[in-house]
């Protein structure tokens, strides 16, 4: 599920003309002649001026829409499985990353703290 989203926010980028740049060389490679960038996420977009506001508002649509889909499908103990697992939490001891990116699911450390303890065997070397 987590690719649907990342799917549909690749096509949104490219139909709009939003691109990453980490470098001067990078922006000077895929920037558009005559158009204005700006940054909208403060890591490294690129998003014509004129088409941020349209940016925001679709992107946040997708993120809300399959972060919906997501929570029918898997339910939000799963959802939090697999981000303690993707932020190596069991390995590191922390949750905080985990927790952080969680952000969208209105979870609370407590919530957290309860799958990480309960899943603990499943995950520990």
């Amino acid at each position: 599920m987590y690719q649907q989203i990342l799917a549909e926010q690749t096509k949104l980028f490219e139909e709009l003309g939003v691109f990453f740049a980490f470098s001067n060389k990078q922006f000077a490679d895929k920037k558009q002649n005559g158009v204005d960038y700006c940054t909208v996420l403060g890591a490294g977009d690129c998003v014509p001026k004129d088409k941020a506001p349209e940016f925001v508002r679709r992107l946040r649509e997708i993120q809300e829409q399959g972060r919906k889909r997501l929570l029918e499908e898997k339910g939000i103990e799963q959802i939090i499985e697999y981000e303690l697992a993707n932020h190596e939490s069991w390995y590191t001891g922390s949750i905080d990353s985990a927790l952080e990116a969680l952000e969208g699911f209105e979870v609370t450390r407590e919530q957290v703290e309860a799958v990480f303890k309960d899943k603990a065997h499943k995950h520990r070397m």
